[in-house]
């Protein structure tokens, strides 16, 4: 019987790193492709936190460059836009709306996803595993992260891939403390890791992913390696 190989959606931040961990423990590294993807973004340093991490666990990944894609956003995320990144938690950010958030990246996770699928079959990848967790789905911050999302991308690719591949969230109903608990058990080394949006030489401490990241950690009664 042929070993299943999975791919894994990989940015060097928490959610993903504890992802591959995850795919690695059920797949061994030798099945598991890592695909890390550059498109605009401002914390570019993530990407040299993936580098790192993929050293870590000696196993090669992907990269792809979609940059060119975005050219015409100004989600405050991305280099090229004219908007500051708000400095508050996205609870504050929503205030009640429904819509999403100014680091919303239109589409993102659909984007990466089907480009994933793609490199997946070619690769003979029979999964897909990506880190979407109900804390950044939550009052519709980020819609491709939701339940909802994941459920019709699923099928989506799976009946366009002639079902050969199927995408794997397994945080999907869990929050970020609940992935940091997980990542704990499989010694996840989040020291390697990158969050804060600004992508300076310190975490800011102020933006959305900086906020969820400390308070996941002090969930589970330990600070984050990175503001030691």
């Amino acid at each position: 019987m042929r070993q299943e190989k999975a791919m894994v959606l990989f940015s060097g931040g928490v959610d993903s790193t504890t992802c591959l961990a995850l795919a690695i423990e059920q797949f061994g590294k030798e099945n598991v492709i890592p695909l890390s993807i550059s498109y605009g973004q401002k914390h570019e340093k993530e990407i040299e936190s993936a580098k790192k991490i993929l050293e870590y666990y000696q196993i090669e990944g992907k990269t792809m460059d979609l940059t060119s894609i975005f050219s015409g956003s100004n989600c405050s995320l991305l280099k090229s836009s004219t908007e500051d990144i708000p400095e508050s938690s996205y609870e504050e950010q929503l205030n009640g709306k429904e819509e999403p958030v100014s680091t919303y990246v239109p589409f993102r996770n659909g984007l990466f996803l089907s480009t994933a699928a793609a490199i997946a079959l070619s690769e003979g990848c029979r999964w897909i595993y990506y880190g979407a967790h109900k804390d950044d789905a939550v009052g519709s911050a980020y819609p491709d992260c939701s339940e909802a999302f994941f459920n019709a991308m699923n099928e989506a690719i799976y009946e366009g891939s002639g079902k050969m591949v199927q995408l794997k969230a397994p945080f999907i109903q869990k929050n970020k403390a609940d992935i940091v608990k997980e990542g704990l058990r499989l010694e996840v080394p989040y020291e390697l890791t990158w969050s804060c949006y600004e992508g300076k030489e310190e975490p800011c401490g102020k933006c959305g992913t900086c906020i969820d990241r400390q308070k996941a950690f002090l969930a589970n009664g330990v600070t984050d390696p990175l503001l030691r």
